[in-house]
């Protein structure tokens, strides 16, 4: 009908503007929880990057110590260990020395020849201290497979077996790896002899690259009879 009033009452003005600002207060809230959310997304996201980037700094700095250990390491065996091959070569030189001395006869032995040798051995043992290089001390000693390489048996029952008794070449270490083992025969058929004392540790050399382990020798090898050994 034509002649009816559209128009709306105070009331429904306030009820609308009511409806309206409730409609408003809810997108803010809405908007403002959307926005906590993505602010926590956020927040996580930069806790796992950093978390990771941690992670590899500390697993960088892990290796980088790791590398100047080997470093410092490879070094030191570098001074230690690198005229190895060197001393090696020069052991055989005291060795002839050696010889040498020992085969001179007795109306020689005060004559200046001599005396030089004497001399040039006793020096070339003195470079070999100041370098780490020591003789093994066999003779005598309990059959240890780090230092000595058994060549053959000796039967004696007055000696404990497996012990030295007869240095056909000394043998050698540098520093705490074995340059060379020391050929030596060793008793049998004696009691057997405790080769390790109670409460100690019996010394181990460390061989060092490319040398060989030797092993005691067993058997039931006669006098004198070689020892095959392994290399």
């Amino acid at each position: 009908m034509s002649g009816e009033n559209t128009q709306t009452t105070p009331e429904e003005n306030d009820a609308v503007e009511q409806g309206a600002a409730e409609t408003a207060g809810q997108d803010a809230t809405l908007e403002a929880d959307v926005q906590g959310f993505a602010a926590d997304d956020q927040i996580a996201k930069l806790e796992a990057d950093l978390a990771e980037m941690k992670n590899k700094w500390l697993r960088a700095v892990a290796d980088e110590q790791n590398v100047r250990r080997r470093a410092e390491k490879e070094k030191q065996d570098a001074l230690k260990y690198g005229v190895t091959n060197f001393a090696r070569e020069m052991v055989s030189v005291a060795d002839n020395l050696r010889r040498a001395l020992a085969s001179m006869p007795d109306e020689l032995k005060d004559s200046d020849v001599v005396k030089g040798v004497e001399m040039t051995e006793r020096e070339l043992q003195n470079a070999f201290s100041k370098a780490g290089i020591k003789r093994v001390e066999a003779q005598g000693k309990p059959f240890d497979h780090n230092l000595h390489q058994a060549m053959f048996e000796i039967e004696d029952p007055s000696q404990p077996a497996g012990l030295v008794a007869q240095v056909m070449q000394d043998g050698y270490v540098i520093h705490d790896r074995l340059l060379r083992p020391a050929m030596v025969g060793v008793t049998k058929g004696g009691p057997k002899m405790d080769v390790t004392p109670v409460g100690e540790e019996a010394p181990v050399v460390d061989e060092g690259p490319g040398q060989p382990a030797y092993e005691e020798p067993t058997g039931d090898a006669g006098t004198g009879s070689t020892i095959d050994q392994e290399t």
